[in-house]
């Protein structure tokens, strides 16, 4: 017996599949399933994140609809995936708010930060909100640096707490891999295999998104958004490090090295976000949760409105939209950070650590295999 019903059907498309094996050398959901002979709850919910959702298996599938045994393993795990964002969230009340309001409460989270500093300024200083600043704490004229890194520095420790707490409810009923800390080839498998997105390709051909026809888009707008978002968090973390260390205010000159890649991890954000939302909308509906779109939506939305206001910012930041562009661009990031930890950003971290398992699965075979020969 399983937890849920969607839990029943994994299981039951996973013996399917194992009697079966012909999509073996699609991705690393069907030799981490092949290892296993029953499936208990956290076994499916490993499998389901591991899961890229490339659709191949549902192409190249000889039993997939209108055959009687109906296997869909993309939307079967795609569903169980977004199931297991819910089951593992911290505090596990937020989870269900967001899951079915998702877009509609990011948004209004980051109107309701940029009205509350829209206020504060106009409370302070009203021809701040309005007027023109530049030079170094040009920013800090909207909203005092304390007061600003206190509001954000909050959203973020939250945001980071409730991460780890549903990271490692996660990691504990997948099974824990033993010695994972200290297994240095299976953890730098695991981030080579997260870093090219080894298996959003299909076996190799690309990804099945519309149709039929295999491509590398979604693969490409992958790329796009998460080094984008690695950079932008570099140029955050540079930013802090100048501030603190060199008593240097932001804004900063379009060269130095925060504006330097902020931009073009802007530019990532900008191009791959709007990519994957196209996708996502062009995308077969047979490969899909339908129900549960709104969490993923949401923050490949709210990574987009970040860089488009980030960059507008940047644009107008010596005119007087500086103020209101501001206000606007802090709301949109506040709400990022508060809804990370219930939608579409933890499934990078629950793959990664479903991929350390996997490589950590694939080396003990190994060795055992490599012991039994030498015997």
């Amino acid at each position: 017996m399983h937890g849920t019903k969607i839990l029943t059907e994994a299981d039951r498309l996973m013996t399917v599949c194992n009697s079966c094996r012909y999509c073996e050398g699609l991705c690393a959901v069907f030799p981490a399933m092949e290892m296993r002979r029953a499936f208990s709850d956290g076994d499916l919910n490993y499998l389901a994140n591991l899961c890229h959702a490339c659709g191949a298996c549902y192409t190249d599938c000889q039993f997939s609809p209108p055959h009687e045994f109906d296997v869909n393993v993309p939307r079967t795990l795609a569903i169980a995936r977004a199931e297991s964002y819910v089951a593992y969230a911290w505090p596990r009340a937020c989870a269900g708010l967001f899951e079915h309001n998702g877009v509609a409460i990011s948004l209004i989270a980051a109107l309701s930060v940029a009205v509350f500093i829209f206020g504060f300024a106009v409370f302070n200083d009203p021809k701040a909100l309005h007027g023109i600043h530049t030079g170094p704490g040009a920013f800090y004229a909207l909203m005092p640096h304390n007061a600003m890194a206190a509001l954000f520095s909050a959203a973020f420790l939250y945001a980071i707490i409730a991460l780890v707490m549903g990271v490692r409810a996660f990691w504990r009923d997948i099974g824990e891999p033993v010695g994972m800390k200290s297994d240095a080839p299976s953890l730098w498998q695991a981030i080579r295999d997260t870093g090219n997105l080894r298996y959003l390709d299909g076996g190799g051909v690309g990804c099945f998104n519309e149709d039929e026809r295999p491509t590398d888009r979604r693969k490409i707008y992958h790329h796009l958004t998460f080094y984008g978002f690695l950079l932008c968090f570099a140029a955050t973390c540079v930013a802090t490090l100048y501030h603190y260390l060199l008593a240097r205010e932001a804004p900063y000159a379009w060269w130095d090295l925060p504006v330097a890649l902020g931009t073009l991890g802007g530019v990532g954000l900008l191009v791959g976000p709007a990519g994957l939302l196209a996708a996502k909308w062009q995308r077969d509906p047979a490969l899909t949760d339908a129900a549960r779109t709104g969490m993923d939506a949401a923050f490949i939305l709210m990574l987009l409105l970040t860089s488009a206001t980030g960059m507008a910012l940047l644009l107008l930041r010596d005119t007087a939209a500086m103020g209101p562009l501001l206000a606007l661009h802090l709301g949109v990031v506040f709400a990022l950070f508060i809804t990370m930890p219930y939608g579409k950003f933890v499934h990078g971290i629950y793959r990664f650590v479903a991929l350390v398992r996997y490589a950590r699965e694939r080396r003990m075979i190994a060795g055992s295999s490599l012991r039994d020969a030498s015997e």
